[in-house]
C-alpha cells in the first residue's frame, strides 16, 4: 500500500502536538493578562517557527538519506553482479566486510533455494549436431591393418564391402608464403622499334606494399571484427611466419584502408538520408591528443542505421547537437533515439521523433533492483514486457508490417493506456529523486515519442538494434584502448561502418573488401552508390 493509506508516526505525532498546543494557548489566554499574554504569545510563535524549521530540515534529511541509500544499493549491485539484486541491504553490507568476495559467490548465495526434490522431466538429447553442408569435404581413407586383410577362418584375402563414415570439423592453420608475380614481357623480333610490352599489374589496395591485399584485409578484419590490437597481430605474425613487421606499419595499412572507405561511408550516408527510418545512438571513445601527452580526449562515435540495413558511424570530438545536425541534414523521416536532448531540433521540418521502450523499461528495472519487494515498479515492468511480447508474437508468426500494425492496434494500444495509468499512480506516491520517480518522469516526458510505434508501420519498439551495433566498439576499445589521433577518427568510423553493415546484411566482410578495395581509389565517385554493402547484396540476390 502507499504511504498515504497509512499515516506515518511522524504525522500522527504532529497532529496530536498541534491539538495540545491549541489547548495550552486557550488556558494561557484565560489565566494571563492581555500584555503578558501577548509577550508569551510572541515567544511561543517564535518557538513554533523554529520547531517547524527543524521539522522541515529533518524531513529533507530523511528523503536525502533514502535517495543516497538507493544509490549505494545500485553501486553494490554493480559491484557484486546481477545475483546481488535479490539480497537485502543487510546482506550486501555484510559482503562489504568480506575480503575478496566474487560475483560467483554472490550469485550462489542469492540463488540458494530450499532443498526440494526435482520434478522436472529430463530433456531428450537432440542428437549429434550436423556440420554445415556448404563446408568443403575432404575424405581420408583409413585402411585396415594387414592382419585384418586376411580372413581368420580360411586365410584368404578379404575384400572391401563399404566404409564406416564419421565427420569432424577440422582446420588448416594459416600458411604464410611469398607470392612472386612474374609479368610476362613480349617483343617482336622483326620490329625492334616497337619496344617491349609487359602484362598489366592487378590493382592493389596499397601500391608497392610489402604485404598482399589479403594480408592487409586480414589485419583490418582481425582488429575491427575480432578486436585484436595491432601490437598483438604484429607478435602473432612474427611467431607464425618469422617476418617482423612493426605496429606502425600495420597501423599505416589500416589508416590507408580507412582513407579509401571514407567516400564509401559518404555514399552509405546518402542511402540512409534518402530512406524513411533511422535509428541513432552514440558511444564514447578515447582519442590520443598529442598536444597534451599522457591524457586522452573523450570523443564520440555516433551511429546511424536502419534495422536490417546500412549502418554508418560518424566520428565527432564532442557530444553536442552539431554532430547529428550535420549528419542528418534535412532528413524528414522517422528518427528513433533515447531521451538525449541533442537529437531535438535537428533534421527537416517534417522529421518525426520516436522514443525507445527499452530505455524506459531499464529505468523501472533499476527501481526493481533497488527494491525487489516493490509491487508498483515490478507491475510496470511486467506490462512493458507484454508490449515486447506482442511484437515477439508477430515475429514468430512471420507477420509483415501491415499485419503487425493490425496486431498492435488490437493489443498494444489498449495496453498503453493501462501502462500510463500505472505510471501516473506510481509517480504520485514515489520518493522524490528516487529511482522510481526518475523512471516515471522519464517515461511521461517522452510519452508522445514512445507511443508513435502504434502510428507508424515500420517503427520498432526499441533502439536495441542500434545499441547492438555499438557492442563491437565497446569490445574493441577494451583491446585497442583508443584512437591514435583525431584525424584517424573519420577513417576508423568508415571502417566500422562497412564492417557493421556487412555483419547486418550477412555479407562476408573479407569477400566484400577483397572485391571492392583494390582499385577503389580510381573509381569515379558517381559510381560509389553501386558498390555499397546494401547495393552489393541487392545486385547479387
Amino acid at each position: 500500500m502507499s504511504e498515504a493509506a497509512h499515516p506515518s508516526p511522524a504525522s500522527t505525532a504532529t497532529t496530536s502536538s498541534t491539538s495540545c498546543e491549541l489547548e495550552l494557548i486557550e488556558q494561557l489566554k484565560q489565566q494571563l493578562a492581555g500584555p503578558l499574554f501577548a509577550a508569551v504569545s510572541d515567544q511561543f510563535s517564535n518557538f513554533q517557527s523554529t520547531v517547524l524549521s527543524y521539522q522541515n530540515k529533518l524531513q529533507y534529511a530523511e528523503l536525502k538519506i533514502r535517495v543516497l541509500e538507493e544509490r549505494l544499493r545500485l553501486v553494490r549491485i554493480a559491484k557484486y553482479g546481477p545475483g546481488s539484486e535479490k539480497l537485502s541491504d543487510a546482506q550486501l553490507e555484510l559482503l562489504e566486510l568480506e575480503p575478496g568476495v566474487s560475483s560467483a559467490e554472490v550469485q550462489a548465495e542469492s540463488e540458494r533455494p530450499p532443498v526440494q526434490p526435482s520434478t522436472k522431466t529430463k530433456r531428450q538429447h537432440p542428437g549429434r549436431q550436423e556440420l554445415p553442408a556448404n563446408l568443403p569435404r575432404v575424405e581420408r581413407i583409413l585402411k585396415c591393418t594387414p592382419e585384418q586383410c586376411v580372413c581368420q577362418g580360411c586365410g584368404k584375402e578379404t575384400v572391401v564391402i563399404g566404409h564406416e563414415e564419421s565427420s569432424q570439423l577440422d582446420v588448416e592453420p594459416a600458411k604464410y608464403f611469398v607470392l612472386v608475380s612474374k609479368r610476362e614481357k613480349r617483343a617482336c623480333k622483326s620490329c625492334e622499334e616497337q619496344g617491349v610490352v609487359s602484362a598489366p599489374l592487378h590493382p592493389r589496395i596499397i601500391e608497392k606494399c610489402l604485404a598482399s591485399d589479403q594480408i592487409v584485409i586480414d589485419t583490418v578484419v582481425s582488429k575491427y571484427c575480432d578486436h585484436q590490437p595491432l601490437y598483438r597481430q604484429s607478435a602473432m605474425l612474427e611467431r607464425d611466419s618469422g617476418v617482423e613487421l612493426s605496429r606502425a606499419t600495420l597501423d599505416g595499412w589500416v589508416l590507408r584502408v580507412g582513407e579509401l572507405l571514407i567516400p564509401m561511408a559518404a555514399a552509405m550516408r546518402q542511402e540512409l538520408i534518402r530512406g524513411t527510418y533511422i535509428q541513432a545512438d552514440e558511444t564514447p571513445v578515447d582519442v590520443q591528443m598529442h598536444e597534451v601527452r599522457g591524457k586522452n580526449h573523450q570523443a564520440y562515435l555516433w551511429q546511424y542505421s536502419r534495422p536490417g540495413g546500412t549502418v554508418v558511424f560518424d566520428f565527432r570530438l564532442g557530444r553536442g547537437r552539431d554532430g547529428p545536425k550535420q549528419f542528418l541534414g534535412s532528413f524528414e523521416g522517422l528518427l528513433q533515439t533515447d531521451g538525449y536532448a541533442a537529437y531535438d531540433q535537428i533534421g527537416g521540418p517534417k522529421i518525426v521523433h520516436a522514443g525507445c521502450w527499452s530505455h524506459a523499461e531499464r529505468y523501472f528495472s533499476e527501481a526493481v533492483q533497488l527494491n525487489p519487494q516493490d509491487p508498483v515498479a515490478a507491475a510496470i515492468v511486467t506490462r512493458i514486457d507484454e508490449l515486447f511480447a506482442i511484437d515477439a508474437q508477430a515475429r514468430s508468426q512471420g507477420l509483415n508490417l501491415e499485419a503487425r500494425h493490425v496486431l498492435r492496434q488490437q493489443q498494444s494500444r489498449p495496453l498503453l493506456g493501462v501502462i500510463r495509468k500505472q505510471i501516473e499512480g506510481a509517480r504520485s506516491t514515489a520518493l522524490p529523486g528516487g529511482a522510481l520517480a526518475k523512471a516515471c518522469n522519464y517515461t511521461l516526458a517522452l510519452w508522445d515519442k514512445l507511443t508513435r510505434f502504434v502510428e507508424y508501420l515500420e517503427l520498432e519498439l526499441s533502439n536495441n538494434l542500434a545499441e547492438n551495433s555499438m557492442r563491437p566498439v565497446a569490445l574493441g576499445r577494451k583491446n585497442w584502448i583508443h584512437i591514435g589521433s583525431s584525424p584517424a577518427g573519420p577513417k576508423i568510423a568508415a571502417i566500422l561502418s562497412v564492417v557493421e553493415s556487412c555483419r547486418r546484411l550477412k555479407l562476408p566482410v573479407r569477400d566484400y573488401l577483397a572485391a571492392v578495395l583494390p582499385g577503389l581509389a580510381d573509381l569515379p565517385i558517381q559510381r560509389l552508390p553501386g558498390f555499397t554493402p546494401a547495393a552489393w547484396v541487392a545486385h547479387r540476390s
